[in-house]
């Protein structure tokens, strides 16, 4: 539903994610202008979008604003103890709390009815500001790469690691009976559409919190190779009740390997944007013709 309120939301809620991807270090810097309390406890503004959101839709409720206003302060002041506590940046169990509580509020979808059934994106991208805001302003975390300014290296690394998957996973797909091949012509617009879409409200979130935030994290504490394939396989894990009931092995299986690749796309340069084209590549082409 496209009213007033829901653009001015989508529009406060959106840009977050694209002033650190395209100026974090000046966001950062100006943040760190602000009076101590103030950049604990700014992050409740985030309660705006739901307060636009439920007011249009006549869905309000006080305890859904609380949540909304309160929670990203608590992730706020986590990441902040975390920076002092650990100031050469090794990883700190604050840190790990903080993404296990993102990770989880979003793939158990605890959050979710607070919203319309069609709008419960803006959960996802409301958590996503949080943690950015939390990681990058007070935690400080290096080695991110969350810069969408796109390179032609990020597009090359981010196309070869797709095709280096793309035959693992259609044979293994379509030998356990997860993909389905459907060999249709589709229109450019429908393609380049399916491809923005996927690149910008699944890719780049979802590279963010598991290459940026939590391989890199990972990394610090057992290493390069167990950090990556245990983020890929948390990275599976994370998919087992997608488009499923039940545990959905199939996916999880599939997700963990795709995780590998794109690690691996991360990984070469620091560079989210390189692993998310990698990931929505992937996912255009199953979407559209392996689905």
């Amino acid at each position: 539903m496209l009213s007033p309120a829901n653009i001015l939301a989508a529009i406060f809620t959106l840009l977050p994610l694209l002033a650190a991807a395209f100026f974090g270090k000046k966001l950062a810097g100006l943040c760190a202008e602000f009076p101590p309390a103030l950049r604990l406890f700014g992050p409740a503004v985030l309660c705006v979008p739901y307060l636009m959101v439920a007011c249009s839709s006549g869905t309000f409720h006080w305890r859904w604003l609380a949540l909304y206003a309160l929670l990203p302060v608590i992730l706020s002041t986590l990441l902040w103890q975390a920076g002092r506590a650990d100031p050469e940046r090794r990883g700190n169990w604050r840190d790990f709390l903080v993404l296990a509580t993102l990770g989880l509020a979003v793939d158990l979808r605890w959050f979710e009815p607070a919203w319309p059934a069609h709008l419960a994106v803006f959960n996802k991208m409301l958590l996503l500001d949080a943690g950015i805001y939390g990681m990058l302003v007070l935690r400080q975390l290096d080695g991110v790469g969350y810069d969408l300014r796109l390179r032609p290296r990020d597009l090359g690394i981010g196309l070869r690691e797709c095709a280096f998957y793309a035959p693992v996973a259609i044979a293994l797909g379509l030998k356990i009976g997860f993909l389905h091949l459907h060999p249709d012509l589709p229109s450019l617009p429908r393609v380049t559409a399916t491809l923005v879409f996927t690149f910008l409200f699944i890719a780049v979130p979802e590279e963010l919190f598991f290459r940026g935030w939590m391989q890199n994290l990972l990394e610090r504490r057992i290493g390069h190779y167990p950090a990556l394939l245990l983020t890929a396989a948390l990275f599976g894990l994370a998919h087992f009740n997608k488009r499923s009931v039940t545990f959905n092995w199939r996916y999880v299986v599939l997700a963990a390997i795709a995780g590998i690749f794109y690690g691996r796309a991360w990984r070469q340069e620091r560079r989210v944007g390189a692993s998310a084209i990698t990931h929505a590549c992937v996912d255009t082409i199953w979407s559209i013709w392996l689905r």
